[in-house]
């Protein structure tokens, strides 16, 4: 099955699925299995490992030869070179987050990019569409990773962008499969963008600890973190660590994430904080993202022909 949207013709892409660009996570490994299955792999930057992200973006070229994208988090990435490099490799989609979109836009379109930016609240894609983006990644507070402390669900912020801009929209926060995504379309998104569902897929180089954490997870066992800062808010799994930070707060959110590697790559999720949406509540096994995606599908053109018809 194919849907064509704006998302599907503007990215070149198959299936309107946008994979996350999780910290560490989203490399060449997990992203060119996003791109092959017909959706759009991205490599982050969020790391701050820009040395490592430009060896990433470059062995994306060997591993597949669909379209793939970059997001630049704009809060960690302290070199602006890495702007060029993405140019200068032929990357054709960038994804923006973390900061003023009127910062990089200008740069990238008229190098011939499509740029989309992530916004978590209406002033956000207004200014957004100021800026001249392609199209907007608007996320709810459900999903994973950090976010606005005054968090709007995708639910009520999805129409309320798509009523106010005529860009394309792809939704986040809590999509997980075609019941979802049917959902999104209804509130009036072309696209919608999967975190915690890839994260937790068999490609993904994280510890089965934390793949088996979210398979074990209720939609309750994530926690809404740094609500009232300093440093962003955030959303993770529900550790003995975490649940600690909720009810007592940090002076420094950033320096939870110190052990990053031993949290990911290792499975010590008492170590730091393991950034996990909502939707982790109904994921119940590892799959390849291939089927993770054909099932999507699937159960999209079901869903909808099985909506009630007046």
């Amino acid at each position: 099955m194919a849907i064509r949207t704006r998302i599907t013709e503007l990215l070149g892409i198959e299936k309107p699925i946008i994979q996350a660009a999780m910290g560490w996570i989203a490399r060449a490994q997990l992203s060119s299995a996003v791109s092959n299955a017909g959706g759009m792999g991205i490599i982050e930057t969020s790391s701050g490992e820009l040395d490592a992200v430009r060896g990433e973006i470059i062995k994306m070229r060997t591993l597949t030869d669909k379209p793939f994208g970059v997001n630049v988090a704009q809060a960690f990435v302290r070199d602006p070179e890495i702007i060029r490099f993405v140019i200068d490799q032929g990357v054709k989609f960038v994804t923006t987050s973390a900061g003023d979109p009127m910062k990089y836009t200008a740069m990238l379109k008229d190098a011939g990019l499509t740029v989309f930016h992530v916004v978590p609240n209406l002033a956000g894609a207004l200014r957004a569409v100021e800026a001249g983006v392609d199209g907007l990644i608007v996320e709810g507070g459900e999903g994973g990773g950090f976010k606005n402390p005054k968090d709007v669900s995708t639910m009520v912020l999805v129409p309320q962008v798509v009523e106010a801009v005529d860009v394309p929209v792809v939704a986040a926060g809590g999509i997980m499969d075609g019941r979802t995504m049917a959902a999104a379309f209804a509130l009036g998104a072309e696209g919608v963008l999967m975190g915690t569902r890839i994260l937790s897929s068999a490609e993904s180089p994280v510890h089965d600890n934390w793949k088996r954490a979210i398979v074990e997870a209720d939609a309750t066992d994530t926690v809404f973190l740094n609500r009232k800062g300093p440093g962003p808010a955030l959303r993770a799994l529900r550790t003995e660590r975490t649940a600690r930070l909720a009810a007592e707060g940090s002076p420094n959110i950033f320096g939870e994430f110190a052990d990053t590697q031993r949290v990911y790559f290792a499975g010590d999720l008492e170590a730091g904080i393991a950034l996990t949406g909502q939707v982790a509540g109904r994921i119940h096994d590892v799959k390849p993202v291939a089927q993770i995606f054909d099932e999507t599908m699937r159960e999209y053109e079901a869903v909808t022909a099985g909506l009630p018809r007046g």
